[in-house]
């Protein structure tokens, strides 16, 4: 048997075509979600409510701490038996989007904690209310330098998708898989959809570092 057959490459295309605009969606739209979220359990975790501080800790904890494989079954399989019902595309992408969520709010916190004390001392000086200081003064100093870590997770999220496939979302990795399975022939379809993977990440981190670049340099961060 030929390792490398060209006449597969062609076949599996189409398959891996679906599979690939399903996974860029689930990326784009659970990124977006993680990205907001995120910075609204940092913005929780630095309230002056200690109690209310205390319970976001807790529950970005505990999204951290356990698997998204499994976060995706409870929703999905064990939602239904309490009467939610959600779709699997909906779960899929809630469910990353969540999960996800979870770090960028350390990753947004490291960023707050990192503004100067200063900054702060300056605004309660001037009798700004806190919303204006968080949107004219903290964030914009505080989220620039973390892009790169944000970056990061969003290429974790980009690999993390075959994950939805266990609830029957056809991401590329589970195309690959039937056309395998159609075709008695999985070597190519694999091979294809790792090297689609590679190349994404390597593009969306360069496009990462240029836009972390592009911002230090428009607030004066560097």
């Amino acid at each position: 048997m030929n390792i490398w057959d060209w006449s597969y490459v062609w076949e599996a295309l189409p398959y891996l075509y679906r599979g690939a605009i399903v996974t860029v969606q689930a990326t784009l739209l659970g990124f977006s979600i993680a990205l907001v979220l995120g910075l609204v359990f940092a913005l929780i975790r630095q309230s002056p409510n200690r109690y209310v501080a205390t319970a976001m800790t807790e529950i970005v904890e505990f999204i951290r701490s356990t698997p998204l494989l499994l976060q995706v079954f409870f929703v999905y399989f064990v939602g239904p038996q309490f009467g939610i019902l959600i779709p699997a595309w909906t779960a899929g992408i809630g469910v990353l989007g969540i999960h996800y969520a979870a770090y960028c709010s350390e990753v947004y916190r490291a960023g707050i904690l990192a503004v100067e004390e200063g900054q702060w001392e300056a605004c309660m000086a001037l009798n700004l209310s806190r919303v204006r200081i968080w949107r004219v003064v903290i964030l914009p100093q505080a989220i620039p330098p973390v892009v790169p870590g944000l970056g990061n997770y969003f290429v974790g999220m980009f690999k993390d998708t075959p994950i939805l496939a266990a609830i029957s979302i056809l991401e590329m990795l589970q195309q690959a898989k039937n056309f395998g399975a159609n075709n008695y022939r999985y070597t190519e379809a694999i091979i294809m959809a790792g090297f689609f993977f590679l190349a994404f990440s390597l593009v969306a981190s360069a496009i990462v570092q240029s836009l972390s670049i592009w911002l230090n340099r428009r607030y004066h961060l560097q």
